[in-house]
């Protein structure tokens, strides 16, 4: 195959997988909690094809050039990483009291998802708009939720239960629930599961901006040097907020521009290439 086909079929492809990232953080500009992410291209093999050797050079020729002597043929470009931006998006007052933001950009609530063999794997998320549901197996708790149903977890790994009919709740910047019953009693309910994540580039997309880790043990790296707990001091929970993405929507449609016109400076060389091709082809017959 004409190498500059190649090339230039290969990094098409690349330009349109940045696309969907583009698209995709576009299409969430309103989704609570959601980060942003940002394509990073690293080349692929390249050869270099010099035009003469230092033997034959002409000395003259050599100390008065300006320019290489060849020319670089490469193999085109592709994704190399898909960067997530960890900066804080805005809060937005709601007043809601199950409506939680996190104001450090590394920490997560742990939530629950359920695994194949039924048990829950901890998920990491910056969504803090919480639900609080019956329990079915008691009336007499409620389950705090996120808004697709998966449930908050405390820093043991285990669902947090609310008393059911409490007339308030309170919530503390280290994580500690305290529900106020409407003869005015005060119930410790809890404490959210908060992690700092150290390593935010090993995150995992779910959906329903939940993120989960790959298999550390692959990469060589232990859990406790990605996921920390948040010791209790150092809590950052904002109650009655939540907070928006962090899109910036000029970057993103600036980033939509610049990659149309690659594609389609890329794609034209896609057609020079054939142009030229036909004409070696017509010069040959």
């Amino acid at each position: 195959m004409d190498q500059q086909l190649m090339a230039s079929g290969v990094t098409l492809g690349q330009i349109q997988q940045q696309l969907a990232t583009v698209a995709d953080n576009l299409a969430n500009m309103g989704t609570v909690g959601y980060k942003s992410r940002d394509a990073q291209f690293n080349d692929l093999l390249f050869q270099q094809i010099n035009s003469f050797g230092n033997a034959n050079a002409d000395p003259v020729d050599m100390a008065n050039r300006l320019t290489p002597a060849g020319i670089r043929i490469g193999s085109g470009s592709r994704v190399g990483d898909s960067q997530m931006d960890l900066s804080l998006g805005s809060l937005q007052q709601t007043g809601n009291p199950l409506d939680l933001a996190l104001t450090n950009d590394h920490q997560f609530f742990q939530i629950g998802m359920t695994g194949a063999n039924g048990q829950l794997t901890p998920a990491y998320s910056r969504a803090g708009a919480f639900n609080a549901l019956p329990d079915p197996q008691n009336p007499n708790v409620l389950r705090l939720l996120t808004k697709s149903g998966q449930p908050v977890l405390d820093p043991n790994g285990q669902p947090i239960l609310l008393p059911a009919g409490w007339s308030d709740l309170q919530i503390n910047n280290a994580g500690t629930i305290t529900a106020v019953m409407p003869g005015g009693q005060r119930i410790a309910a809890g404490q959210l599961g908060l992690v700092t994540v150290n390593r935010p580039q090993l995150l995992q997309s779910q959906g329903n901006g939940l993120y989960t880790l790959p298999n550390l043990a692959r990469l060589g790296v232990g859990l406790n040097q990605v996921v920390v707990p948040v010791a209790a001091n150092n809590g950052s929970v904002v109650q009655g907020k939540l907070e928006n993405s962090n899109v910036d929507t000029t970057k993103e449609m600036v980033d939509l521009i610049n990659l149309q016109h690659n594609y389609q400076l890329t794609a034209r060389s896609v057609t020079m290439s054939d142009q030229m091709d036909g004409l070696v082809n017509s010069l040959l017959q």
